[in-house]
């Protein structure tokens, strides 16, 4: 039975006056609604290492702040990604285990096996690529209809580089898509309800199948650019299939890393200019903006709201005294709103300064490899979006995801315009 603190349902409460020890920021329900944004306020004005006795998934301890999340990232000797980064602990029947669940050295050889897809010369020969398949697209869409973004253009961009990175058969790649959700929606694992735990465990069992056998197709074959032929020809990660969980646990990262940063900033950046129309007239004005745009779109979105780390031993963390097997969750999604750090965070400004600045890609050893792929495709995407259409108008309201881990949509009704 559920004590009287756990039983309290944050949405139910006003951010200023619920006693502290009572705000438990893991609630699904919060990002679904966007109405975390009082809360975190909160927790960084009052207490920016907060403790939660009480939740779903345990008692955790919330860091908010832009420098004290960045402190426990660049600290893994004491902060630990073993054994996974997610608020909830992994159920029995999914024991994955991906580079982002672990700490040097193991990290970092695998990490080093996948890393030429996202080099400098490998993102030169995917921008043409990337630009050809926005550029269809769009030109794909119903002028004068309202559609869903989210399907027709976010899904579509990304899961098609998706099929590319991996070259996964591009007629079944939709599958990508629907693995990616899969893995992080479930209420066990995020508090979400886009797929049941028995429906989630028999998504991911195709998943090892369909990427066990593409495994031995391109280990038998000649080595090739994609990242199943990196792991399977790498000298670090040769034998990685003789632990199926360790290679799916990597081939699912990399399919949610790959799909969730790019598809749900593409929907959020649209979100925002419409919010924001003084910005979008600007974007009009100057489509040179792009660059920064995208930086300034990936910080406001915040694709990842959070990760977790487990203390390895008993530490002090700005004066909160943490002990070992502790949970220490960063939230992205406050520290880049923290107003120490970034200037006037809770406003949306393409043309800000040192747009780079942000959480969103982590810090240390775990910053996100792809977040140049990333931004390279959402500064294409834009560049040919601003080529064909003078608005991408918002016409109902976005349906978010119900998750704790992902900050993303469903649904984003649109209409465009063209110039």
């Amino acid at each position: 039975m559920l004590d009287t603190v756990k039983s309290l349902r944050m949405l139910d409460q006003d951010p200023a006056s619920i006693d502290l020890e009572q705000i438990d920021v893991s609630q699904a329900e919060l990002y679904e609604h966007d109405a975390q944004w009082g809360f975190f306020e909160r927790l960084r004005r009052d207490d920016p290492v907060h403790y939660c006795a009480h939740s779903e998934f345990g008692p955790f301890w919330s860091v908010t702040k832009f420098e004290h999340i960045a402190h426990v990232e660049k600290n893994h000797q004491i902060f630990s990604s073993e054994p996974t980064i997610t608020l909830a602990d992994l159920p029995e029947e999914i024991p994955f285990q991906s580079f982002i669940q672990m700490d040097p050295p193991k990290h970092d050889e695998h990490r080093a096996a996948v890393q030429p897809v996202v080099a400098p010369a490998n993102l030169a020969k995917l921008e043409p690529i990337i630009r050809e398949r926005a550029g269809r697209i769009l030109d794909e869409l119903p002028v004068g209809e309202t559609f869903n973004w989210v399907d027709r253009v976010s899904i579509e961009l990304t899961t098609q580089m998706l099929a590319t990175l991996f070259d996964f058969p591009f007629e079944q790649r939709r599958k990508l898509t629907f693995w990616s959700d899969a893995t992080t929606g479930a209420p066990d694992i995020s508090g979400g309800d886009f797929i049941t735990p028995d429906e989630r465990n028999k998504a991911l069992a195709e998943c090892g199948e369909t990427f066990t056998r593409l495994w031995y197709e391109r280990v038998n074959g000649p080595p090739g650019n994609d990242l199943i032929s990196m792991l399977a020809h790498s000298e670090r990660t040769r034998n990685i299939i003789d632990s199926p969980m360790e290679y799916l646990g990597n081939i699912l990262l990399l399919i949610v890393g790959g799909n969730d940063t790019t598809r749900n900033s593409i929907s959020g950046g649209v979100l925002a200019l419409n919010q924001n129309p003084g910005e979008y007239e600007k974007l009009r004005q100057n489509p040179k903006l792009i660059p920064n745009m995208v930086s300034e779109i990936i910080r406001w979105q915040t694709p990842i709201l959070a990760m977790r780390r487990r203390a390895k031993e008993d530490t002090e963390l700005f004066g909160k005294p943490i002990r070992k097997n502790d949970k220490v969750v960063m939230w992205y999604i406050s520290g880049n709103r923290d107003d120490e750090v970034i200037d006037d965070p809770m406003s949306f400004r393409i043309d800000r300064e040192n747009a780079r600045h942000h959480l969103s890609f982590g810090f240390g050893i775990h910053r996100c490899m792809g977040n140049r792929l990333a931004e390279m495709q959402l500064r294409v995407a834009w560049e040919e979006i601003m080529k064909r259409f003078r608005m991408v108008e918002v016409v109902g309201a976005p349906v978010r995801v119900k998750s704790n881990i992902i900050r993303g949509y469903r649904e984003l009704p649109v209409r465009v315009h063209p110039w």
